[in-house]
């Protein structure tokens, strides 16, 4: 009878994963046996939890290497994603410590939950194995189906987390048996031995490619791509408006990262087939993102059909499948990072206790009650919308030369023209906060109140985001010496 194989244990390759762990469980522990002095201080545990993983993950930079029998790897492409990652994590707990003090879900569990998901998320980026790649996924799914409806007392959160946990366990379901199809041809999970085998061309490829398909499907469903998105726009609404800071940056980041890692090292073989896919995909998704939003009234819901949007120009990236179009997808993710939880920062200021305040009716006139805020307000837009001199422009410019450097002109052409639409939704809140006066009958709300981590966080984000816009040099180095070759 053969022995199964134990792969060997490498600590140094999870050592950011390890962090994350250990901080969260003693998080746990603090609020089940701390007093009331030390559940007061779990943000901040949390927070430097996270920042000892970044500087664990950031160290690991350089030469590429595989731990674990060939289950992990560690280069410059996972470490980068994991920095995002870690990035989105420290900034939704600095724009969460007033948001949970209000809405009383200031729990040990909350962080925890956070950097469960930011495990997950970094397990998914270093999978070099589908069954390591699928741990990874459930780990950081299953923690944000409960994120999702942490506010317990408010109906739309439950219903959010709800349909969030259906629709995902069935994308889960779809993935796993796309899985199981590339197993029972190809004989393997591990990624570089699934390329080798469909290189050799001995696999049978109509099995394959259902295979393929049903993989695209589930990713297709984490990064929110039409038509697997109709789920966003209910969650994120739904969900506390921090929680959906960090959905719209992680797991998006790291849906990404594991589509790039299987498509790049296990079938680029297939490319001929799957990226017509993509290209379809890509059209869809931000044309369908763009014209919805153009439509809501609800800035939460505004931001989330244009979260899908940003997912269409992502998948643009992937098109190109080449050293440019993988390093766009990076920096792209990068500036997305700072501006879209800026946004959602804002918004959770505005909307105060149990979120009643999301209409654009309600930003009506800030850009002279609260002109520092506006004015951040109006950075991230601008960078959402793609206008220089911010990190959005340089973004959508680098992922649309990746199209045009691979040939594919038309959808760098409709990439385009879908940006410029955006514009309009954009700057009509824009509009609403600098042109637009209260109505003399409305009755006056609490003036708006304001933390000092929140603030932090809204500094950092709009300093990155005009940053990458105005110096992105490094970072664009950085995010090339981090492709995967196709």
């Amino acid at each position: 009878m053969e022995m199964i194989q134990i792969p060997e244990v490498s600590f140094g390759a999870i050592g950011p994963e390890i962090t994350l762990v250990v901080t969260a469980s003693l998080l746990l522990l603090l609020e089940v046996f701390g007093n009331d002095k030390s559940r007061d201080s779990l943000g901040y545990i949390a927070l430097g939890g996270v920042l000892a993983a970044f500087g664990f993950a950031y160290n690991m930079t350089g030469e590429p290497w595989i731990a674990f029998s060939g289950l992990y790897s560690v280069d410059n492409f996972s470490t980068f994603f994991k920095l995002i990652f870690l990035l989105a994590t420290g900034l939704t707990i600095l724009i969460s410590k007033k948001y949970s003090d209000s809405d009383k879900i200031d729990n040990g569990e909350y962080y925890a939950l956070l950097l469960f998901a930011t495990c997950g998320m970094l397990v998914m980026a270093s999978g070099a194995d589908l069954i390591t790649i699928f741990m990874g996924l459930e780990l950081m799914s299953i923690s944000l189906y409960v994120l999702a409806g942490f506010t317990r007392d408010r109906l739309v959160s439950n219903e959010a987390s709800m349909k969030y946990f259906i629709l995902g366990s069935l994308s889960t379901g779809i993935m796993l048996y796309g899985m199981a199809l590339v197993y029972g041809v190809t004989g393997s999970t591990t990624l570089y031995e699934i390329g080798t085998a469909v290189s050799a061309g001995g696999p049978n490829g109509s099995l394959l490619t259902v295979g393929v398909v049903l993989l695209l499907v589930g990713f297709a469903f984490k990064v929110a791509a039409v038509p697997f998105h109709m789920w966003t726009p209910d969650v994120y609404q739904g969900a506390p408006a921090p929680v959906t800071a960090f959905m719209s940056v992680g797991p998006k980041a790291a849906g990404f990262a594991a589509l790039l890692r299987v498509m790049a090292e296990g079938f680029p073989a297939m490319k001929d087939d799957w990226w017509a896919i993509i290209w379809i995909l890509a059209v869809a998704t931000m044309t369908m993102g763009n014209l919805m939003a153009l439509v809501q009234d609800n800035v939460k819901r505004m931001l989330a059909y244009s979260s899908i949007a940003h997912a269409g120009y992502l998948l643009v990236g992937l098109v190109a499948a080449s050293e440019m179009g993988v390093s766009a997808i990076l920096f792209y993710m990068l500036a997305y990072t700072f501006m879209n939880i800026g946004a959602f920062a804002i918004v959770a200021i505005v909307a105060k206790k149990d979120e009643r305040r999301l209409g654009f009716a309600d930003y009506t006139g800030m850009g002279y009650s609260h002109p520092l805020l506006a004015v951040s307000l109006a950075v991230f837009l601008f960078s959402l919308a793609g206008l220089p001199p911010t990190a959005g422009f340089v973004g959508k410019f680098y992922i649309f030369m990746s199209a045009l450097d691979g040939g594919y002109v038309w959808l760098a052409v409709i990439g385009v023209v879908n940006s410029v639409v955006s514009v309009f939704y954009y700057l009509r809140l824009t509009v609403v906060m600098y042109m637009k006066e209260a109505e003399p009958t409305a009755v006056p709300s609490a003036p708006l109140t304001f933390a000092t981590p929140v603030i932090v966080a809204l500094v950092v984000s709009v300093l990155g985001t005009l940053w990458l816009g105005l110096m992105p040099g490094d970072y664009i180095t950085f995010a090339r010496s981090a492709f995967l070759v196709f």
